[in-house]
């Protein structure tokens, strides 16, 4: 079962992997986190589906930190490539795309982008606090 949000900030998209790491019945979850200009695209994937009272908190919870997101093509092929096992360095060359994280959920992905990032331009953009 799969879920994808638009989150406005890298703040928010520690939340969302803080929960993921800590919630017995999401450990198991695959999440896959793309930078944009404007924000992050966060697509959750559990390999089972949820039970209904499980689906509905969760729901809940990322309904509190972003907003439902349907994928313009181009990230549907994004997302597409990754499952199908491509590398996340390949996927970004053939569609221009920032992907941050793919896999197992970690902090430190997001952390060192946002350093990163942040440290080329010398300032800190909106969407990365």
């Amino acid at each position: 079962m799969d879920y994808l949000f638009f989150l406005a900030n890298a703040s928010v998209t520690l939340r969302t992997i803080d929960y993921l790491l800590n919630m017995e019945h999401t450990s198991n979850a695959c999440l896959t986190v793309i930078h944009q200009i404007d924000g992050w695209i966060v697509k959750i994937r559990f390999p089972q589906a949820l039970k209904p009272r499980l689906h509905g908190d969760f729901k809940a919870f990322m309904s509190e930190l972003g907003i439902a997101y349907e994928p313009q093509m181009r990230l549907r092929m994004v997302f597409w490539s990754l499952e199908t096992g491509q590398s996340p360095v390949e996927v970004m060359r053939r569609y221009q795309v920032a992907v941050v994280s793919h896999g197992k959920p970690d902090t430190k992905d997001i952390e060192a982008f946002r350093q990163q990032f942040t440290k080329g331009l010398g300032y800190c953009p909106e969407t990365l606090a």
